[in-house]
């Protein structure tokens, strides 16, 4: 269960993603990366690492309002970084041991989608609804 929830709370981060409009839906996700970029920096352990970090993943996060690319990029650095709190510094959320294992396994999956443009989980399935909806021609005739 420590795979499969953060897994699907990736999931279901695109899939609420997925109702907002692009360009709208890139650019939002730009600010959400570059929170998620500064979300050690009052405690994960790594003095002044975690400032160098937090810019880094902002100049992804300000080349990710126009490119979905650099948005992934930013996801999968954060991934690492993850990785190494888990495994060296403090985790994300400080109550939390294994909060930075989780959040290693969910950033993996936000990137992916990102990497692949970001695009909306649920305009098939509206539109696979809407052709179900729709009489056929053999039921008119």
């Amino acid at each position: 269960m420590s795979i499969i929830a953060p897994m699907l709370i990736g999931v279901g981060y695109a899939l609420l993603n997925s109702f907002i409009r692009e360009p709208h839906r890139r650019r939002f996700n730009a600010v959400m990366v570059a929170g998620a970029g500064a979300a050690y920096i009052s405690g994960g352990g790594f003095g002044v690492w975690e400032l160098a970090f937090c810019a880094v993943v902002a100049c992804c996060a300000y080349r990710g309002l126009e490119s979905w690319t650099f948005i992934g990029i930013a996801w999968l650095l954060h991934t690492a970084w993850d990785v190494a709190h888990h495994l060296h510094g403090n985790p994300i959320i400080p109550f939390a041991e294994h909060s930075s294992f989780g959040c290693a396994i969910c950033d993996p999956v936000i990137a992916v989608w990102c990497l692949a443009g970001g695009p909306s989980l649920v305009e098939p399935l509206r539109a696979r609804l809407a052709r179900r909806s729709k009489p056929s021609a053999r039921d008119r005739s």
